[in-house]
């Protein structure tokens, strides 16, 4: 009986099972809370809200702002068009649609269990397997997330944990479609969050290199993925008249992060940023000459405050681990359970990546190097913009895998590959 109810709690489709139910109860206790007009209409105030909305009414790609602004390149494709189904089923700002989004968002997030799980296995063993799905399936970031933001933060997650489990795979694989399939699926991933870019050649060339038998294969990958994303580019081309791979923001996101605002000596005084402002200046310029100038207003920013630009990328880092930039004195402020539920997390998640990377070189773990490259790589778009932990959220399943590791050293139960 002991040994059916450990096969059963070990079980990867009832650790799935759980984390869904899980993110579902958080959603239908926050619903009650909050007015379903408000659900309805704010969840969907922000960019891919509105860029759904303008594809439902006939309007193309385009009105990032839901003013009649043209098209634009600001979000990357995937998840605005998929809200955009959304609407046209259940209706553009309404509750049907913000719960429908939501449970698609908990059906993501849960998912991301199963590469998560067989990841794990591989890397650490079938102890560390259940451990690591388990710590998602209750993991309060995970949990909260498909609620919080109508977005693709849980897409997100389960892309980039897709793409960990199917770089292990590919690097012993020797079929062609194989590695096809992997490149597809990291275009995807990049129409999805451009973010993920940054892990793709690394991971590609580990595999690429540990498999050693041809280079055909991850050529393939490569050629895959630039025939996802191709007729995206092509259209940005087309509507802007310069090379805009994926998306166009990392001009404006980097600005945000480095302006007059945060310089208590600013000539003329500090400038506030307002949404109204940015809008209407959006507004005059168009989306290219926008851009453009918070390209060259952000570079300034950087070059000429090389001090205050260090204690600003050191706070991003703080807030980009432990979830904000103070996060002792927020710990001790808040007056919240769930607050500081995250702090704690954020901060074992935290001690337990930067181990759980260290025992793996030093025990010789063959899977090492592309686990830790998620950590090291990803968040690093972050520390030079701004940051949150709806950004970081991607490489939460392997901070977890990382943690699992560390505890399983730690209790003395060594996991079987390692």
């Amino acid at each position: 009986m002991l040994r059916r109810i450990l096969t059963l709690f070990t079980s990867v489709w009832l650790i799935t099972a759980a984390a869904f139910l899980a993110r579902v109860a958080f959603v239908w206790d926050q619903q009650r809370k909050i007015p379903h007009q408000v659900l309805a209409t704010v969840s969907f105030d922000q960019e891919a809200g509105n860029i759904a909305y303008a594809l439902t009414q006939g309007h193309g790609y385009s009105d990032v702002f839901r003013k009649p602004t043209g098209p634009t390149a600001w979000l990357a494709p995937v998840y605005p068009s998929l809200l955009a189904g959304i609407f046209r089923a259940f209706g553009a700002f309404t509750y049907s649609s913000f719960l429908t989004a939501a449970l698609v968002n908990c059906i993501f997030s849960a998912a991301v269990v199963i590469p998560l799980f067989f990841t794990a296995q591989r890397i650490g063993g079938v102890a560390v397997a259940p451990l690591s799905a388990w710590l998602w399936a209750l993991y309060p970031n995970g949990v909260m997330m498909p609620f919080e933001w109508i977005w693709d933060t849980s897409l997100s997650a389960l892309w980039a944990a897709t793409i960990l489990w199917a770089t292990l795979e590919v690097s012993e694989s020797a079929k062609v479609y194989g590695w096809i399939g992997y490149g597809v699926l990291s275009g995807f991933a990049l129409l999805t969050n451009p973010a993920l870019g940054i892990l793709f050649p690394f991971l590609l060339l580990w595999a690429a290199i540990r498999n050693s038998k041809s280079w055909k294969r991850p050529a393939l990958a490569v050629l895959a993925a630039v025939v996802c994303c191709a007729p995206w580019t092509i259209r940005n081309y087309t509507q802007f008249h310069r090379f805009i791979p994926l998306r166009s923001n990392l001009p404006f996101e980097l600005w945000l992060g480095n302006n007059d605002i945060f310089d208590e000596h600013a000539v003329g005084g500090i400038q506030r940023i307002t949404r109204f402002g940015e809008v209407r200046l959006y507004t005059q310029l168009g989306e290219t000459a926008f851009m453009d100038e918070k390209r060259t207003l952000a570079w300034d920013f950087i070059r000429t405050h090389p001090t205050l630009e260090a204690r600003l990328t050191e706070r991003r880092i703080t807030a980009t681990w432990l979830g904000t930039e103070s996060p002792w004195h927020d710990f001790r402020s808040t007056d919240s359970t769930l607050i500081r539920a995250i702090l704690i997390f954020n901060a074992i998640a935290t001690l337990g990546t930067i181990l759980g990377v260290a025992l793996l070189f030093l025990r010789r773990n063959p899977y090492a190097a592309p686990l830790a490259l998620v950590p090291f790589l990803f968040p690093l778009i972050y520390y030079v913009t701004h940051t949150s932990l709806r950004y970081r959220h991607p490489m939460d399943p392997a901070l977890l895998l990382l943690t699992t590791l560390t505890i399983a050293v730690t209790f003395r139960r060594r996991p079987a590959a390692m």
